[in-house]
C-alpha cells in the first residue's frame, strides 16, 4: 500500500478502533474510558537514630545565686562536733633506746700470775654463778713458792716470835689475789697446797670466758667477766629539741618490746655529748631487775612524763594549721553554721593538743573535713 493511501485510512478510523490500537501497544489499562491511577502510597520514613553528639543547642542556666559574705562558714554535709574539755593530766615524752648491763656491776677475773689451768669449773659462757663459787683449779710456780715461804715463817715463828716476818710473807699471798680461805689452811708444822682455786667475785651471769682446761694464761690477763643483772640501764635515745624539756619530767617508766609490764626507772646521767650522725643525746636510767626478765640488748620505749596538771583538751582533728598559725571552727547558735577562731596549742600526746589560748571549756567545735571547711573560709575571704 502506498503511504499516501495508508495515512488516509488511518485518519478515517474511528475514535474507538483508535483506542483499542494504543491499549494494543500496552499504552492503556482498558478500551474504556480512562480511570484514575492508584499511586501505592510511599513507605514512612524510617525513625532516625538519636544523636549521641552533644547538641548545639544553647544550654539554658540558671542565674547563679551571690553568697552573702559573712564572717561564718556554712556546710550542710554531716559535720561531726566536739566539746572542749578540761581534764588532770601529765604529759608524757616518748623514746626509744636498748636495755644495757650495768658497767659497775661488771667485774673482771684477771690473773695476778702466770700459770696453768688444771680443771676449769666454770666451763660455759653465760653460765650463772654465785659470789664465792670456784670457778677454775691452776697451777703457778709463784703462788706455790709464795706458800712454803709463809709456812717457812709460820714454823719460824713458832720457836722463835718474828711476827713481822709472818706478816709480810702473808701480805705476799694477799698481792697475789690468794682467797684468805686458802691461806688460812696454811698452819705450822703442815704442809701447802700445791694448786689454787679461782672464786667468783660476785653474783653474775659469766659474758666471757677465755681459758680452757689445760690452757696456759699469763700474768695480767683477762679470764672471766662477771656480769650482775640485779640492776640494769636503759640508754636512751632523745633529741636536741628535747634537752630542754628534761627537767619537766619527774616520773620515767620503760616497757620493753613484746612486753605489758612497766618498769620503774630512775634518771641517772645525760652524757656530755652528742652523736654527730643522729644529732641525739644519751640518757642514762637505772632499772631494778631482781626478777631478771631485763636482758641487756633489748628494744624498749621510755615513757616520761611532768607532773599531773589541769588541762584544757580537744582533740588533733580539731584543729587544722593555716599560714603558720592553728584554728578551730567554733558551732554558732545557727545551725550549720561555723566561725573559723585563731587559737594556741600545744601537743599533748598524739591525741590531744592542750588548748592555751583561743576557746573555752564547753565549746563546741568541728571535730571532722576541716579542709572543706578551710576551703570555704578561703573562697569566702573569711581570713
Amino acid at each position: 500500500m502506498k503511504p499516501l493511501t495508508l495515512l488516509l485510512s488511518l485518519t478515517l478510523l474511528s475514535p474507538l478502533a483508535y483506542a483499542e490500537m494504543k491499549c494494543e501497544s500496552g499504552k492503556c489499562t482498558s478500551g474504556k474510558a480512562t480511570t484514575d491511577k492508584k499511586v501505592p502510597p510511599k513507605p514512612a520514613p524510617a525513625p532516625q537514630a538519636v544523636s549521641k553528639k552533644r547538641s548545639h543547642a544553647p544550654a539554658v542556666t540558671h542565674p547563679k545565686k551571690e553568697r552573702t559574705l559573712r564572717p561564718t562558714v556554712k556546710q550542710l554535709f554531716n559535720v561531726t562536733t566536739t566539746r572542749v574539755f578540761k581534764e588532770t593530766v601529765a604529759p608524757e615524752q616518748v623514746n626509744y633506746g636498748y636495755i644495757v648491763a650495768d658497767e659497775a656491776k661488771r667485774t673482771d677475773v684477771v690473773a695476778w700470775y702466770s700459770g696453768y689451768v688444771i680443771e676449769l669449773y666454770a666451763d660455759t659462757r653465760y653460765q650463772k654463778v654465785k659470789k664465792g663459787e670456784a670457778l677454775a683449779l691452776v697451777y703457778a710456780p709463784e703462788v706455790y713458792k709464795a706458800k712454803q715461804d709463809y709456812l717457812n715463817s709460820l714454823n719460824f715463828n713458832a720457836k722463835r716470835p718474828s711476827p713481822a716476818m709472818v706478816r709480810s710473807s702473808r701480805l705476799k699471798l694477799q698481792l697475789l689475789n690468794v682467797s684468805e680461805k686458802e691461806i688460812d689452811r696454811i698452819r705450822p708444822g703442815g704442809s701447802v697446797e700445791k694448786y689454787t682455786t679461782l672464786y667468783a667475785p660476785a653474783d653474775g651471769w659469766l659474758f666471757d670466758k677465755r681459758i680452757e682446761a689445760g690452757s696456759a694464761f699469763k700474768n695480767g690477763m683477762k679470764l672471766f667477766e662477771v656480769v650482775d643483772l640485779g640492776t640494769v640501764w636503759m640508754e636512751a635515745k632523745l633529741y636536741q629539741e628535747q634537752l630542754a624539756k628534761l627537767d619537766r619530767f619527774i616520773r620515767f617508766s620503760v616497757v620493753p618490746e613484746g612486753f605489758s609490764t612497766q618498769f620503774e626507772a630512775q634518771k641517772e646521767l645525760l652524757y656530755p655529748r652528742l652523736d654527730p650522725k643522729e644529732a641525739t643525746a644519751t640518757l642514762r636510767l637505772r632499772i631494778e631487775n631482781k626478777k631478771g626478765l631485763l636482758l641487756p640488748g633489748m628494744y624498749a620505749k621510755l615513757y616520761a612524763s611532768t607532773r599531773p596538771k589541769a588541762r584544757l583538751l580537744v582533740p588533733r582533728s580539731a584543729v587544722i594549721r593555716k599560714k603558720g598559725e592553728w584554728y578551730a571552727f567554733l558551732a554558732t547558735e545557727f545551725k550549720g553554721e561555723y566561725e573559723p577562731v585563731k587559737v594556741r596549742v600545744a601537743p599533748l600526746d598524739n591525741r590531744y593538743f592542750e588548748v592555751l589560748e583561743g576557746l573555752k571549756e564547753g565549746e563546741e567545735v568541728v571535730n571532722n573535713a576541716l579542709f572543706m571547711m578551710d576551703s570555704d573560709a578561703q573562697i569566702n575571704s573569711i581570713y
